[in-house]
């Protein structure tokens, strides 16, 4: 929405929500989110024609088109439990709609969504109208944290979907004007509203699909002697594949593509094709194989226990220059350190205390709903330190784990660190962030993903 504002100075944008916490960050000098870039659109609009409110009702009553972000958790309870998207909210919104509303309005999903909610949420809207007309179109994003402002600035592509009817691309074309103000024409993509849903399920799958991928890869190099890293730059050079997404890690994380792929999974059990949800069913059950056998790494290297030994966590957040901690494979991994009673000293320098102690005691799923809905109370995990940088989180540990990307990681000094910590001194790489033959000189046993093994660790078992 900033970027609308600041691309087109004549169109007034009002961003709502009910939490006045959040709507006072966002008109704070503090933001709530961290997105490169992100400070300066807003703080260039806002007061202009970009405004920040609680007044819901007002500004969807005014409003010409609605843009509906709301959450759509996966059901943790009932018919798709574990899979399907939990649409309760969206529901809500649309009520909400269809009761303020006294003109007609295009509303626009931006949500990701299941195929077919937009017939669920026409009929909503039609059903509570009052004979005021409704469009409904879907907008799926494709921006990618910690790139956010510049894929929006420089999309690939905008897709548009709507009604194939008379009122439905009129509709369409509104919202087309719009991207138009700085989006070349040939990158604004029209289709049907069930081919525009489908699409953002279909691209996050394919994008976690590689990622899958690649991490099968590096189970199959550390048992061969094979690197990962050359492997995929060799695959990547194909013009077929491109290099995109085909780093080896820990896993994938964030708030889109385990959700969606369940999502997917649930959309073709419903739709009688079995043998299609087991096939990216898959692609989940290899992201929690990666977790689970970096875990197993760990403690096996470790002479087969971590309990009460201090283990360095370096990078909580899901990827780099977000803090965005949705998903992040580190919870997964603590929590199997944790398990195994490690001490953990944790260090992101875009993650809050609060934030980590809250992720290491929530459900599965409780994330994705809103911050007032998710549980709440005192937290403190007392296996885990929080600390404001890499040389305390390392400072007599027994061994450390790089779990985000930071580039601030790549530059330590590791002969510093290693001179601090516990010996035999572990670093387990989850990102191949390090040059692991200059560490391995200094007298560090290092594991790095998809690599040669460490000749200390070709002994021991690969699973604890």
């Amino acid at each position: 929405m900033a970027i609308i504002a600041l691309k087109c100075p004549e169109i007034e944008v009002a961003v709502v929500d009910i939490s006045a916490p959040r709507i006072n960050a966002w008109n704070s000098d503090q933001l709530p989110i961290y997105e490169p870039g992100l400070d300066d659109v807003v703080k260039q609009c806002r007061g202009k024609n970009l405004f920040f409110s609680t007044e819901v009702e007002k500004h969807v009553c005014e409003a010409d088109i609605v843009f509906v972000s709301v959450n759509t958790p996966t059901k943790t309870q009932g018919l798709g439990a574990g899979k399907a998207a939990d649409l309760t909210y969206w529901e809500s919104a649309a009520r909400m709609i269809a009761d303020v509303s006294k003109s007609s309005k295009i509303v626009v999903e931006k949500s990701t969504v299941p195929v077919k909610t937009a017939e669920a949420i026409e009929r909503i809207l039609s059903h509570n109208s009052k004979g005021i007309n409704f469009q409904i179109l879907s907008n799926p994003e494709f921006l990618a944290e910690g790139t956010a402002v510049e894929d929006l600035l420089k999309p690939d592509r905008v897709l548009i979907g709507g009604r194939e009817t008379p009122e439905g691309n009129k509709a369409v074309k509104a919202l087309k004007d719009v991207y138009a103000h700085w989006v070349p024409e040939d990158r604004i993509l029209c289709a049907n509203l069930w081919s525009a849903e489908l699409s953002k399920l279909a691209a996050n799958a394919f994008l976690a699909q590689r990622i899958s991928s690649v991490n099968a890869m590096s189970a199959l190099c550390e048992a061969t002697g094979a690197d990962v890293t050359e492997v995929s730059h060799a695959v990547g050079k194909d013009t077929r594949i491109g290099p995109k997404f085909l780093n080896a890690s820990v896993g994938f994380g964030g708030s889109c593509f385990q959700k969606d792929i369940l999502n997917l999974v649930y959309i073709c059990e419903c739709n009688g094709l079995p043998e299609v949800a087991h096939y990216w069913k898959q692609v989940i059950i290899m992201n929690d194989y990666q977790k689970n056998r970096f875990v197993n790494r760990v403690v096996s290297s470790m002479f087969n226990t971590v309990a009460n030994k201090k283990i360095a966590i370096l990078g909580f957040a899901f990827k780099k220059d977000t803090g965005d901690t949705r998903e992040t494979p580190a919870i997964d991994v603590c929590n199997g350190l944790l398990g195994d009673k490690a001490q953990l000293s944790i260090y992101d320098p875009q993650v809050s205390e609060a934030q980590i102690q809250k992720d290491l005691s929530m459900q599965k799923f409780d994330w994705d709903h809103p911050a007032h809905l998710q549980p709440s109370g005192p937290i403190d995990l007392k296996q885990v330190s929080v600390v404001r940088d890499a040389y305390t989180a390392t400072k007599d540990a027994h061994a450390v784990c790089i779990l985000t990307e930071w580039d601030e990681f790549k530059n330590l000094d590791y002969q510093k660190i290693y001179d601090n910590m516990q010996k035999p001194a572990f670093i387990f790489d989850g990102r191949n962030v390090i040059d692991v033959a200059k560490v391995r000189k200094m007298g560090f046993i290092v594991y790095s993903i998809g690599k040669q093994l460490d000749e200390f660790l070709k002994d021991m078992p690969a699973v604890a």
